[in-house]
């Protein structure tokens, strides 16, 4: 990764209100590279203990968790700018995802393999350090993702928390200890990545990294990582499709629309940011649509009422305002949602009309409430417009057809996909990309093969 300049400390705003919530200290490599030791050897004693205990373990924190719900969720939304709806549910799929997971380590199954003139039989292994890096648009539940299975397995965790939202990781890592889990096995590591991801990356008692965050620093820790053979996941970028066909429900598909983009302002990884109409129904959907946008309740994001909050940053907002305003031809700005004047980061939701498929607005990851909308010809035009893309991560197809709707599922290149919904994440189900969105899956019962190894053993029965 590249030279930065290293910082000792952050201050936390909160978006809706550019106001100071507190100062985080920053480790440095000293503290990291003390982290990674004292994991090790808490690692060591984890795997140690009885499935049956580290099951318990596991449940314990699940309902240290779930004890502290509205604290995290209200933590969230200060120190993410994340809707209270949104971070009540964020929080409670940290519980439930370590409630999945507790059943894990009893349930490690190897296998025997028929061999001849002896038995064969497998075991899977834990890694030993595993490093998660978390980015700030779901600090949570990525965290989560990543610690709950990796801990099944018998791994210890070193956890980085994006620079701009550490709050809720660090309060995690302290109801870890409330729950009885061994100090030093989860570790919370605020602080840069060019300091504490790079020493992840680097460091050799790291077996494993767990990246989500853009494509860019992606392929960066891959080719560190390279070094080493460490293992990786990545969740990277993603430029999802909406495709709706004629022979949709208009009406249900207009109104889901604004929420697979808009939601956590468009700050999500699997926003469906282009949607692709048929041309037949086209302006039909798009009457409908607009009526959707201008009816999101965007405002201060701790109200119950509130269904989008602003983007993380200054930095973030003007990056975002640029695929709208700043190009050289600005686009074709359609309709607009509201959103509140004066003190945070606000944004409105906005719906443009790129000029042609190879404007940024169309093939590049805006991450912010900014959504594209082009018509399509027929079946095999929305496929082939959908996969033109370096993105694979998800998508969504709206038709009545069900022969349809699995022909196109299967021509999309995506790794997660929704048919007459926007659904794209469930804890016990695999997430992952397809090309430059990832590499790996995590969730779902397939996940903890991604914190171990196989072990063969070989036991020779012959005289």
């Amino acid at each position: 990764m590249s030279e930065r300049t290293v910082h000792r400390s952050h201050d936390v705003l909160d978006p809706a209100t550019e106001q100071l919530i507190e100062t985080v200290q920053l480790a440095d490599v000293d503290r990291t590279d003390q982290a990674i030791e004292q994991a090790s050897v808490a690692q060591r004693g984890w795997a140690a203990l009885a499935p049956a205990d580290r099951a318990r373990a596991l449940r314990r924190f699940a309902e240290v968790v779930d004890a502290h719900l509205e604290e995290l969720a209200l933590l969230e939304v200060r120190g993410a700018g994340h809707t209270l709806s949104n971070a009540r549910w964020e929080a409670g799929n940290v519980r439930d995802v370590l409630a999945y997971y507790s059943a894990a380590p009893e349930r490690l199954f190897g296998r025997q393999i028929p061999v001849a003139e002896g038995v064969d039989i497998t075991f899977k292994e834990p890694l030993g350090v595993v490093a998660v890096i978390v980015p700030w648009n779901f600090p949570m539940p990525i965290a989560g993702w990543g610690f709950a299975p990796a801990l099944a397995a018998g791994n210890a965790v070193v956890l980085k928390p994006a620079e701009l939202t550490p709050l809720t990781a660090v309060r995690l890592g302290e109801l870890a200890l409330d729950a009885g889990l061994p100090e030093h096995l989860l570790s919370v590591l605020p602080g840069q990545g060019s300091v504490v991801g790079e020493r992840f990356v680097t460091h050799p008692l790291v077996r494993k990294i767990c990246f989500t965050g853009s494509t860019a620093v992606g392929q960066r820790i891959m080719r560190g990582a390279a070094d080493q053979v460490k293992r990786i996941t990545l969740e990277l970028g993603g430029k999802s499709a909406n495709i709706v066909f004629e022979d949709a429900d208009l009406e249900l598909a207009a109104a889901a629309a604004p929420y697979a983009v808009f939601d956590n302002a468009g700050q999500d990884c699997c926003a469906r940011s282009r949607i692709l109409v048929q041309r037949s129904v086209f302006d039909r959907f798009m009457e409908r649509f607009e009526v959707a946008v201008q009816g999101v309740r965007v405002m201060d994001p701790s109200s119950p009422d509130a269904e989008m909050g602003p983007l993380i940053s200054a930095g973030q907002r003007e990056r975002v305002r640029s695929f709208v305003e700043g190009a050289a031809e600005p686009v074709d700005v359609l309709f607009r949602g509201s959103a509140p004047q004066g003190a945070g980061y606000w944004y409105p939701p906005t719906v443009v009309r790129p000029r042609s498929v190879q404007d940024a607005v169309w093939r590049e990851e805006v991450f912010g409430p900014v959504v594209a909308v082009l018509p399509f010809e027929d079946e095999a035009d929305a496929v082939a417009m959908a996969n033109d893309t370096a993105y694979g991560l998800s998508g969504s197809i709206w038709t009545r057809d069900v022969g349809r709707a699995l022909r196109v599922s299967r021509g999309v290149q995506a790794g997660n996909l929704s048919v007459n919904s926007h659904s794209s994440v469930r804890y016990s189900t695999p997430f992952g990309g397809f090309k430059q969105s990832g590499l790996g899956r995590e969730l779902g019962p397939d996940a903890l093969d991604s914190f171990t190894e196989v072990k063969n053993v070989f036991i020779a029965t012959s005289e």
